[in-house]
């Protein structure tokens, strides 16, 4: 993936870096809306509390590092 993208022209290359982002935070929000709306609606410090384990899980089972 990276030679293609080194191939490309500085201008292509930044406007594909740009899709990505937008790509990536729409995603983001996305996903931020739906915990907010279907994980505990109601109690929000529960809401954030399981995500940010949940998300801490999934990050140890995949073997990535924190920090």
């Amino acid at each position: 993936m990276f030679k293609k993208f080194s191939k490309l022209k500085k201008h292509h290359q930044l406007m594909y870096s740009l899709l990505i982002a937008v790509a990536f935070v729409g995603i983001w929000r996305g996903l931020w809306r739906l915990f907010d709306i279907f994980l505990f609606p109601n109690n929000e410090v529960l809401s954030y509390s399981i995500t940010l384990i949940l998300g801490i899980i999934i990050l140890a089972v995949t073997h990535h590092r924190l920090g």
